[in-house]
């Protein structure tokens, strides 16, 4: 089982931007995917952002393209969010996920490992 661990949180003014970390251990980072995602209060955890580990290949939710940049470092295993142009509905806690699979799924049902998320407030 992979071990997630996320980092980066805090509160930010809308606008601003900031940067999420997610360091993997625990596994082979190869034929995997990677993702963000959030949860807000009182509502259910969403899909953010994928990345697949060997392909580079990304996916985002229409929330948040052209606004969030998903990357990776292959040297660290780490996964990156890259979060501009903030806005108060972004609040949410931020979870990082992976599964052994190739394909970027967006369901939570298509990850079976999961961070214990970083909580991002964006003030008005």
């Amino acid at each position: 089982q992979v071990q997630l661990v996320e980092s980066g949180g805090g509160l930010v003014q809308a606008g601003d931007s900031l940067e999420l970390s997610c360091a993997a251990s625990g596994w082979a980072v190869y034929n995997i995917v990677m993702g963000w995602f959030r949860q807000a209060p009182g509502k259910e955890r969403e899909f953010v952002a994928g990345i697949g580990w060997n392909d580079g290949r990304t996916v985002y939710a229409d929330s948040v393209k052209d606004r969030f940049i998903i990357s990776k470092k292959d040297a660290t295993n780490s996964l990156y969010l890259q979060m501009s142009s903030l806005k108060p509905e972004d609040t949410a806690v931020y979870y990082c996920a992976a599964d052994r699979r190739t394909n970027v799924g967006q369901s939570e049902l298509d990850y079976a490992s999961w961070g214990q998320g970083t909580l991002v407030t964006v003030s008005s």
